[in-house]
């Protein structure tokens, strides 16, 4: 049987890539914008739109087609395939370069503005144009700060939690009074002092703070008539009262000690009543036979959810809470400096070389006239992934060296290596 004579339409692959690539027809590229799957660097009037981007990315064609030997062998690639591979490296970059930036800054973000954005990552609200990805953040305490301010309202020495005021009239020959229960019903009807806190309640739990259950004391008493800030009775001659006629020149702390002193010493001997609290219930000792005094005040505070704003301003709980609300968006590509567009081409040529490897991997052998010819896709996806990741690595390992804390640390070591220098310096010996 003789051998047929084929007689092809072509001799050449269909699919071959190019040995360089175009920007198109179009003066602002819009041609080959359908060659990008996401097209975040070349939508027409997007805050990313970039000239410079599709440049790059024709660039990247003729990079790859010389280091795939395209002048030796065909490379079964279209130069779209090498355009996707090169909006994705530069996303790639970008996503790799904000990580490394949250490590930097959420500890000093927590409770800020966040942002929203649209399916590119771009932001989309009011402040779209503030492009935080390249700003520079100043230092803030953040989550240090809320457990600071947690501290000191706790130790009533301020802080962002309302305080609220409330009172209850006293029964004679009634011991016990719920606190709890006083609060949570004037809390509904607003009838009483506290009805700054109407409806805020319900079934949760308040914090009593402080009672007052004694009368005022007479401090005047402690200062004299003639006294003030700053000076005092000569403490030979002091007693019971201020002496009026010698004075003392001292600090303002030493005028309040004393006054605590005093105030001590007032309570111990005057006082009619004392209290304590179990489970917000408060028992007045000894039991009143009379109703004195009359009224007793005390402050709290409201438990309420760790997420939830209670003073009625914005203290942050609405904002970012951790790397995913962050208002970090792409990152500019004419923002990305020599070190970065390098790296954005290594890795466009590794995800080049994975989607060869995939295209060659179809057909394990291709049949020629007595033989076969191997394709090698699998050995291009093993060494194109092994090239990501090796990418990758490269670049997070050079982040995490820069870190704002390794810059820190870096600086001190600097630092104290001039100090140990400096003592080697020769003195030198002046004669006069």
């Amino acid at each position: 049987m003789s051998v047929p004579t084929l007689t092809p339409s072509s001799q050449t692959s269909t699919v071959v890539l190019p040995s360089t690539g175009s920007l198109g027809t179009e003066a602002d590229g819009s041609e080959n914008t359908i060659h990008y799957p996401l097209g975040v660097y070349v939508k027409p009037g997007a805050d990313l739109f970039d000239t410079n981007f599709m440049t790059g990315a024709a660039d990247q064609v003729a990079y790859t087609f010389k280091k795939l030997g395209g002048d030796v062998l065909d490379v079964e690639l279209t130069v779209g395939n090498i355009y996707a591979a090169y909006e994705e490296a530069t996303l790639e970059y970008s996503y790799i370069v904000n990580l490394h930036q949250s490590k930097n800054i959420l500890h000093s973000s927590l409770g800020a503005t966040t942002g929203t954005f649209d399916s590119d990552g771009q932001r989309t609200d009011s402040k779209s144009s503030a492009n935080v990805e390249l700003k520079y953040p100043k230092f803030k305490f953040g989550y240090a700060k809320a457990v600071m301010d947690q501290t000191i309202s706790e130790v009533g020495l301020g802080g962002t939690t309302p305080v609220y005021s409330a009172s209850f009239n006293t029964t004679a020959s009634v011991q016990d009074y719920d606190l709890q229960q006083i609060v949570s019903s004037s809390a509904i009807d607003g009838t009483s002092l506290g009805a700054d806190y109407t409806g805020s309640v319900g079934d949760k739990r308040i914090i009593i703070r402080r009672v007052f259950y004694k009368t005022p004391h007479a401090m005047w008493r402690f200062y004299g008539y003639y006294g003030g800030m700053n000076a005092v009775g000569n403490l030979s001659t002091y007693g019971m009262y201020a002496d009026d006629s010698t004075y003392e020149v001292i600090p303002p702390w030493h005028n309040k000690a004393q006054a605590m002193a005093y105030e001590d010493a007032i309570y111990t001997r005057n006082s009619h009543y004392s209290y304590e609290i179990k489970n917000n219930n408060l028992r007045i000792f000894p039991m009143p036979s009379v109703v004195t005094p009359k009224k007793i005040f005390f402050e709290f505070t409201i438990e309420n959810d760790p997420w939830s704003d209670t003073s009625g301003k914005d203290s942050g709980t609405e904002g970012v809470n951790n790397m995913n609300t962050l208002p970090l968006a792409n990152v500019p590509y004419k923002n990305i400096n020599s070190i970065g567009k390098q790296w954005i081409r290594r890795f466009a040529l590794a995800l080049s070389k994975e989607t060869l490897g995939e295209i060659r991997s179809k057909f394990g052998a291709i049949p020629i006239p007595n033989n076969n010819v191997t394709l090698n896709g699998t050995a291009l996806i093993s060494q194109g992934r092994e090239e990501q990741k090796n990418l990758r690595d490269e670049l997070q390992k050079v982040l995490d060296e820069l870190t704002y804390q390794k810059m820190t640390e870096t600086q001190s070591a600097v630092a104290k290596s001039v100090q140990e220098m400096s003592r080697t310096y020769p003195y030198f010996i002046y004669t006069g």
